[in-house]
């Protein structure tokens, strides 16, 4: 175990914890629930330095491009105009904390393309990226790779990101640590609070 310094220019992005994905819908991801007070512990602690990512999905199939109208025809039931508006926001433990945390919100799985996060946060001198949130191995890993590809650090506590699927979940966060060790740093909730994490 090695201390870690997040010095002052990091920001922990948090992954549509949203109550579309806690409640009983079709995307509904039982772990979430279970996940959800390390997510939280992170995000009091950092309140002023979270950004909360939204899912947003389109009015309709026929507002998407291209195969996204597909997997919405696929999803119908997940379109705005068949969904309560109040399942998109944040689940209540962590609304209550916007402001200071901010919210960005999205169409895709990814928070880097037509949200202009990275503008923002390349602006503010930001270098470090903490990720936690769901789905681990959609839009988590989306957030993760991108973060990557663009050349911030990332740190993933292990026990705050969830998804719907044990093996799928597994494999990612295997993937993580294996593959990119020389750009992200995985740690527990507890690690990261006392700011120790294990170096991979």
């Amino acid at each position: 175990m090695a201390e870690i310094d997040l010095g002052a220019n990091y920001i922990h992005i948090c992954v549509d914890v949203q109550n579309v994905f806690a409640k009983d819908t079709e995307w509904q991801a039982p772990w979430l629930v279970r996940v959800l007070p390390a997510i939280e512990a992170i995000s009091e602690r950092y309140s002023d330095r979270t950004i909360f990512t939204r899912f947003i999905p389109p009015r309709t199939p026929e507002e998407a491009s291209g195969a996204w109208q597909a997997y919405y025809q696929r999803w119908r039931n997940m379109t705005r105009d068949r969904l309560a508006s109040d399942l998109l926001d944040l689940v209540p433990a962590l609304q209550r904390l916007v402001p200071p945390a901010r919210i960005v919100d999205k169409r895709i799985y990814s928070p880097w393309l037509g949200t202009g996060l990275h503008h923002t946060l390349r602006n503010a001198g930001i270098d470090t990226i903490v990720v936690s949130g769901g789905e681990t191995d959609v839009c988590v890993l989306a957030t993760v790779m991108g973060a990557i590809d663009l050349g911030y650090r990332v740190i993933l506590p292990v026990d705050a990101v969830f998804g719907s699927a044990d093996e799928t979940h597994d494999a990612v966060l295997s993937l993580y640590t294996n593959r990119f060790g020389q750009q992200l740093a995985s740690c527990s909730t507890q690690d990261l609070l006392d700011r120790r994490v294990a170096l991979t």
